[in-house]
């Protein structure tokens, strides 16, 4: 084959969309792909959701752009109708909250947690966070093996459901409720009957705690939605509910990720994790690393153009998904000096797995504050921690939803010692003046 036909091929190619699989499927070494994608093809058609117009920016000041471009839209409304229906006919609770809505309906809704998450509010949680990080690990064998996803899993819905004030009981049908509803709308109809049937008994379990918790005001957060509600009189019973989804879904599996993502970093760079053992004051610094190196969300949320556009001279159609690839921006070698290495001491880490702007996560500063508590507590309390499987074992999980993180996270250790004295005290002094949040919150 001559030259020109062998660059007219890859021409070629580069214009065919990619297949879902680039997202529910990715090739082993996805980190070199994104780096292809950066350097030739930065905003790239694909097939997700299957059928529908769809287009990657994988670029990072494209997708610094991007978040704040008022042409795309993250209302439902600018959606195709077909994948509007979907949503509104399988799983109505989580069709009514900020999330999905631009403004000025998005800053009415997010006035409903808008008070719920500020750092100062967080930072009352800490000794609690701190209390269930040791009983958790407690609960392990004096050495040997566990699958530290499960602590990673069980330790933010543990917190988040107990700032819900929500009954320690359902923590488990809540949490597999979540995981079917994070990935909404499905491409299959068995996907989207499952959701539907979740949706419903959801979204009942809500009302109810609505109901029941209207008579007992507390400090929790459902209260903290129920008191701003009345307060500014302008929120529907149903937004309160889809806020709520929002909340839960949301509160657990990034964080749960943060965890996985962040342990599993530190136990593959030996140096780091010596470095954070021997100085856990850079615990602030190391969780930004993790949520950059290994994004525990690997692409933005629902995204669409409110009208034909282009980016970067590529033409986008109305009502096209635009889906930022958090995890490749995150890595833009003309953003972060070697970015493909795990660097706990990185400064102005400006990742974007958070978002940016308007629509910047309101629950980052507790995940980050879950990961500042942690990561010390398990380097300090597991003697000896290493993997208990080759590190080309690791499975990853991908599905319908924006989340990236482990199946599993076999750990061996020898030695569990016991929980320290004053473990909250100390903690909170090697944050003190450490910013849990940056951004627009």
């Amino acid at each position: 084959m001559t030259q020109d036909a062998t660059e007219a091929t890859a021409a070629g190619a580069m214009n065919e969309p990619l297949p879902p699989e680039f997202f529910t499927h990715p090739l082993e070494d996805r980190n070199a792909q994104y780096a292809n994608l950066r350097q030739t093809c930065p905003v790239r058609a694909i097939n997700h959701p299957p059928g529908a117009e769809a287009y990657i920016v994988s670029d990072y000041e494209m997708a610094l752009k991007a978040f704040g471009n008022p042409r795309i839209s993250k209302s439902l409304e600018n959606t195709p109708k077909w994948f509007r229906d979907q949503l509104y006919d399988n799983s109505p609770v989580q069709s009514r909250n900020m999330l999905i809505a631009d403004a000025p309906e998005h800053s009415r809704l997010r006035k409903l947690v808008s008070k719920s998450f500020v750092p100062r509010r967080m930072e009352n949680l800490r000794p609690r966070i701190q209390e269930i990080a040791d009983d958790l690990i407690d609960s392990f064998p004096e050495s040997g093996e566990v699958d530290l996803m499960e602590f990673a899993r069980v330790l933010p819905v543990m917190v988040i459901f107990e700032y819900l004030r929500v009954d320690v009981a359902d923590r488990e049908m809540l949490y597999e409720w979540s995981h079917v509803l994070g990935g909404a709308p499905y491409a299959d109809e068995e996907g989207n009957r499952r959701l539907k049937q979740v949706s419903s008994a959801f979204e009942k379990y809500i009302l109810d705690l609505l109901e029941d918790r209207r008579s007992d005001l507390g400090e929790d957060l459902v209260s903290q939605l129920l008191i701003a509600a009345e307060e500014e009189d302008k929120f529907t019973i149903d937004e309160i509910a889809s806020t709520m989804s929002l909340v839960i879904i949301a509160g657990q599996r990034t964080t749960t990720n943060l965890i996985g993502n962040g342990t599993h970093a530190l136990l593959t760079h030996d140096d780091q994790f010596d470095l954070l053992k021997s100085r856990p004051e850079l615990v602030v610094s190391a969780v930004e690393e993790f949520l950059r190196f290994e994004s525990p969300s690997y692409r933005g949320t629902l995204r669409v153009a409110a009208q034909d556009m282009e980016i970067e001279g590529v033409e986008i159609g109305k009502e096209a998904f635009v889906h930022l690839l958090i995890a490749a921006a995150n890595r833009d070698p003309q953003v972060f000096q070697d970015p493909d290495r795990l660097d706990i001491t990185r400064e102005s880490n400006r990742h974007l797995t958070f978002g940016h702007g308007a629509h910047y996560c309101p629950g980052a500063p507790l995940s980050r504050l879950e990961g500042h508590v942690v990561f010390p507590t398990l380097l300090r309390r597991l003697s000896g921690l290493t993997l208990a499987i080759p590190e080309k074992d690791t499975q990853w999980v991908y599905d319908n939803s924006v989340s990236r993180g482990l199946a599993s996270l076999p750990v061996r250790y020898d030695r569990r010692l016991p929980r320290e004295v004053g473990t909250e005290d100390r903690a909170e002094a090697s944050a003190a003046g450490c910013p849990v949040a940056h951004g627009s919150v």
